[in-house]
This record gives structure tokens, C-alpha cells and sequence, in this order.
């Protein structure tokens, strides 16, 4: 499928390894440095709590044990009655200190985790926005979206994994290794090297066994949702042949490779459980068998081994939780690497740092010397290109198919870079201003206008946010567009359905044009605004568009001849090359032109 990889990216999420996540997670957390820390000190808190509470178990224990042995009013009984009491007391303070830790991490990594996933959004929208033409083209928008809603709610699951699991679980492991250390050398010695050995295990499972079919799952799971964007997208096409049953068929196969690799990977993830539970148990009994060894031999008391077996266990919930946590790590990684491969892919064209706004007013356009090729030909399209334009002329792009009319125009929005050359309007290169501002002085009427689901009114006013109604209603007036929206029951706030399946093409066309006036830019470009109208809307839309190009430089990109007559100038192209430029009554008159030929061709096909 064709948004299996972007072939136009320098680095794909096959390059994004398990560290790469990790830094990319960790500098949003630095992002907010007051919410990171309150989550810390609260995790901080809590884990001290837990490290001291066995410590504290252990010496009531031992005070248990020794006022079983003495009478009740002894001053040494009563001693060790008030350190029984103070431990009670210690270990309720602890449980509060606790339960405050956790509370005080649970809010700021609530603060945290939702101040990161915002901006993330927000930054990989704006790169998506700003990816070429062609990466939208070979990326399906379904499959795009679910690939950086993915990744950000994955950012929900590291963070508590991370910051509210892994991070305490680290500390209390290696904080009981110290104090059991101090008690007994040998007994620290083994939970040290058992640990160690605990956590290379989950690692390695995780990292060589589990995480490998995960990624596969995900690059599926991606592709369910491409299939079912794809058909809901073309649902029309869908029903104009009856292939419901054969889209569900086709989605059916999709869906059965995505459960087989998801299958897998939810089977591998229970096979690692379950090996480091066992060997968890292992470590866990070995413990238990060396305390009760050295109470045997009265090298320990009752309190002593009570504090291993309250440590033991405690220790025991944290790896076997740390092993499920490793796991969840290398989920979220897995989920986030398209999401991160978004942050690494530059936009093929961009701003140059010193960029400024642009500020036409006249619209002379200039093509310098322009050499132009396309990513992945071999051979240019445009060749030392070079091209005037007036200010305020008519000129239309005819030729073949690929000769490089549309091309032309992309160049001028600066879609694309030029190879070589300068691309100039009013005299400036249009690399020295900024994408936003240049395209706001570029009106463009599509042979398919793409309407978003919102209102008409929003739609009319999407060249010019802030327009007021008045000045949207003039707008559609002047595009003949008025007339029919007014006819709706709820008229300008009418809602035009996904790419404004709603209206029909002419309705839609005059919408197109109608947001074109209101642009008011200097510059007007028409891609064949009118090829696949009826003839009522086409006579609609035509003199609409007669009305637009008034004080405006027109590029009208055109297949039918018939609409291009009246025009200033045509240019013909072939193979990237102006061969032709001149009026109609010019070019009609050159035995053997390319222009002479498509006409008498279109005019038999009349």
C-alpha cells in the first residue's frame, strides 16, 4: 500500500531506535519543568515511604517478640512498648506520607501528560501542514491521522509508565539492595545480583522477543485504518457500483493479517510474563530460604527475618510489575516511532531564515532561467526556463498532458523548489518571503474544489478569516453563488458535508470562486475551473470567473480550448518547453502548430 513508507523521507521509523523515543519523551517533559518536578518530589515521597516501612515492620516485630519475654511493668518492657508505639505511629506516618507522594505525582503527571500530548499535536499537525505535495499524495490521510493519534495517546502510557512506575520501581529496588546490604553484606549481595539479572531478562524479552512482532502489528494496524478511511472517502464510487460486499472483503483480508500479528504479539507478551514471574518466584524463594538459613544458625532474630520477608515481597510486586512495565515501555515506543518520524522529516521546501512577508501589488510574474526536476526523473522538466508574465494580462497554459502547465504553477506557489533559477513576482525572488504571505497573494480556482465540512459561510471566508458577513454575501453575489444558497434552509450556515459532497459541482465551483473574491489577491490562477460542468452551471461560472479576473494577473490552466479564446495570451507547452505563445487568432493561423492541432481535435470531437 502506498503509505506503507514515505519514499520521500531521509529517515524512516525503521531508523528510530528505542533511545531516539526516549529523548524525543524526555525534552517535552523538560518543556515543563515545574510540573515534571512536582511529579518527581511526589514520586520521590512516596518510594521513600515504601524503602522504610519494612525497616520499620521489622523492629515492631522485634519489639513483639521481646515483650512476650518480660514482665509488664519492667522499665525494659516499657521501653519497649513505647518503641512499639512510636513504630505504629511511624508506619501510619509513613502510609499518609505515601498516600500524599502518589497523590502529588498523580496530579502533576496529569498536568505534565496533557501539556505534552497538546503540544505534540499541535507540532505535528503543523509539520503534516507543511509536508510537499507530493508526501500528501503517497500518504493515505486516514492512515496519517491514526498514525499521530497513536503516537500521542502512546505519550499518555510512557509518561505514567515511565515517571509513575519504572521511576519508583528503580528506587525502591536499588534503596532496599543498600539498606539489606548494610544488614547483611551476603543477602545485599544476592538481591543486587538478582536484580540485575531480573531486569537484563525483561529487557532482552522485551526488547528481541516482543518488540518485533509489535512493530509489525502496528505497521497493520496503520493499514486498517488506511482500508477503511479509503472506502469511507470514495463511499460514493462504493455505491455507484454495488461493492459494498467487496470493499468489506477487501477490508475482511486487512483485518485478518492485522489480528494474526497482533495475535502474536499479545502471545509473546504473556510468554515473557510468565518466564519473569518465574524467575521472579526463583529470586523470591531464594531470599525467604537464606533469612530462615541464618535465623537457624541465630545469625538473625524474628525481626530480622520479618523485615526480609515484608522487603522480600515488597521487592517481589516491583519486578513483577517492572517486567510488565518494560513492556509497556517498548508498546508506546513501538506506537510512537511513526508519530517521532513525523518530528524528523524536514518539509522538502522551506522559509528561509531571514524570510520576510511578501507585498505585492502589480502581479508581474518572471520564471529566471528556471531548471525544475521532479524527485526520482531523471531528466528535468523545465530546462532554462525562462517566462514573462504582465501585470494584469490573461494568459493560458495549454499542451499535453505532462508538458508541464500545472507544474508551472506549483513553482509560483512555491509547492515546490526550483532546481536552478529564480522564480520572481513584482521583481522579488520568492524564496526571500514567507510560504504563508506569498500564498495569500495567489487566488486558485481547482478543477476539484476541495470544501471543508463546515459552513458555506466558512468556507467562503476561508481566504480571509475575518471577513463579515456582508462582505461574504457580496462575495457570492459576485460569484453567482448567492442565489442557490439562499435557497437553503439554513443558508450560509448550511453545512456542506465532507469535502462538500452536499452541493453539486457547479455549486461547488461557484463556492471556489466566491472564496477567491474575497481573497482579493493580485495574482489569480484557474486549473480548468470549468471542464466537467453542465452547461447552465458552466455559463454561471464562467461569467463569474469574467468578473474575477478583472485587475487581476490570470494564469488559467486549460484543457478546452473553447474557454481560453478570449484570452491575452495562450502559452503551449510540450515536454517542459514553451513552443508556442501568442493570441488565439495567432496561433490558429501557424500551419502544423501544437495549438492549431489540439483545436481542430477538440473542435471534431465537438
Amino acid at each position: 500500500m502506498p503509505d506503507d513508507l514515505d519514499t520521500t523521507s531521509p529517515r524512516t521509523k525503521r531508523d528510530i531506535s528505542f533511545a531516539d523515543i526516549l529523548r524525543f519523551v524526555m525534552r517535552r517533559w523538560l518543556d515543563h519543568p515545574a510540573l515534571l518536578a512536582r511529579t518527581l518530589l511526589g514520586v520521590g515521597l512516596a518510594t521513600v515511604a515504601d524503602i522504610v516501612m519494612p525497616l520499620l515492620a521489622g523492629r515492631l516485630v522485634t519489639d513483639v517478640s521481646r515483650h512476650a519475654g518480660g514482665a509488664p511493668h519492667d522499665a525494659a518492657q516499657i521501653a519497649v512498648r513505647n518503641d512499639a508505639i512510636l513504630m505504629v505511629g511511624g508506619l501510619i506516618a509513613l502510609g499518609l506520607i505515601g498516600l500524599l507522594g502518589r497523590r502529588s505525582s498523580f496530579l502533576g503527571i496529569t498536568h505534565l501528560t496533557l501539556a505534552v500530548m497538546r503540544s505534540v499535536a499541535a507540532q505535528a499537525f503543523a509539520r503534516v501542514q507543511r509536508f510537499s505535495t507530493d508526501w500528501h499524495a503517497n500518504n493515505f490521510a486516514g492512515s496519517t491521522v491514526r498514525r499521530l493519534t497513536r503516537g500521542m495517546w502512546a505519550i499518555d502510557t510512557l509518561d505514567d509508565t515511565l515517571l509513575l512506575l519504572i521511576a519508583p520501581e528503580i528506587l525502591v529496588l536499588g534503596g532496599t539492595t543498600i539498606v539489606l546490604a548494610f544488614r547483611s553484606p551476603f543477602m545485599g549481595a544476592v538481591l543486587a545480583v538478582s536484580v540485575a539479572l531480573f531486569a537484563w531478562l525483561s529487557i532482552a524479552l522485551t526488547l528481541r522477543y516482543v518488540a518485533p512482532s509489535a512493530r509489525v502489528a502496528n505497521k497493520w494496524d496503520t493499514r486498517v485504518g488506511a482500508a477503511m478511511a479509503d472506502a469511507i472517502t470514495c463511499n460514493a464510487v462504493v455505491k455507484a457500483f454495488g461493492a459494498e460486499k467487496r470493499e468489506e472483503s477487501r477490508l475482511d483480508r486487512t483485518l485478518r493479517a492485522w489480528s494474526g500479528r497482533t495475535e502474536r504479539t499479545w502471545v509473546r507478551g504473556t510468554n515473557s510474563g510468565n518466564l519473569q514471574n518465574l524467575a521472579s518466584l526463583a529470586m523470591r524463594m531464594m531470599l525467604i530460604s537464606i533469612a530462615v538459613w541464618l535465623w537457624w544458625r541465630g545469625e538473625a532474630g524474628p525481626g530480622d527475618v520479618a523485615y526480609v520477608l515484608t522487603m522480600v515481597f515488597l521487592v517481589q510486586g516491583y519486578l513483577r510489575d517492572l517486567g510488565q512495565q518494560v513492556s509497556q515501555v517498548q508498546r508506546s515506543v513501538n506506537e510512537m516511532e511513526e508519530l517521532v518520524a513525523v518530528f524528523n522529516q524536514a518539509p522538502s521546501v522551506q522559509d528561509a531564515p531571514d524570510a520576510t512577508p511578501a507585498h505585492f501589488n502589480h502581479g508581474a510574474i518572471r520564471f529566471e532561467d528556471v531548471t525544475f526536476q521532479y524527485p526520482g526523473q531523471r531528466k528535468p522538466l523545465y530546462n532554462h526556463l525562462d517566462l514573462d508574465i504582465a501585470p494584469g494580462s490573461r494568459v493560458a497554459l495549454v499542451g499535453p498532458s505532462g508538458s508541464g502547465k500545472t507544474t508551472l504553477t506549483k513553482l509560483l506557489q512555491r509547492l515546490y523548489g526550483v532546481t536552478e533559477g529564480r522564480v520572481l513576482i513584482d521583481g522579488t525572488d520568492i524564496r526571500a518571503i514567507t510560504q504563508e504571505s506569498l500564498r495569500a497573494h495567489i487566488a486558485i480556482v481547482p478543477q476539484e474544489p476541495m470544501l471543508f465540512h463546515r459552513s458555506l459561510a466558512e468556507n467562503i471566508a476561508y481566504g480571509r478569516p475575518g471577513a463579515t458577513l456582508a462582505e461574504i454575501e457580496t462575495a457570492a453575489r459576485l460569484a453567482n453563488a448567492s442565489a442557490f444558497i439562499e435557497r437553503l434552509p439554513e443558508g450560509y450556515e448550511t453545512l456542506v458535508g465532507e469535502r462538500g459532497v452536499k452541493l453539486s459541482g457547479g455549486e461547488r465551483q461557484r463556492v471556489a470562486i466566491a472564496r477567491a473574491f474575497l481573497a482579493d489577491a493580485p495574482i489569480l490562477i484557474f486549473d480548468e475551473a470549468t471542464s466537467s460542468l453542465d452547461s447552465e452551471s458552466e455559463a454561471l461560472v464562467q461569467d463569474a470567473m469574467q468578473r474575477l479576473m478583472t485587475g487581476r494577473t490570470v494564469i488559467v490552466v486549460a484543457h478546452r480550448l473553447a474557454t481560453v479564446m478570449e484570452l491575452d495570451r495562450i502559452l503551449v507547452f510540450n515536454r517542459g518547453e514553451v513552443h508556442e505563445d501568442g493570441t488565439h487568432a495567432e496561433l490558429i493561423r501557424q500551419e502544423g502548430g501544437i495549438y492549431r492541432r489540439l483545436f481542430e481535435l477538440q473542435s471534431l470531437d465537438g
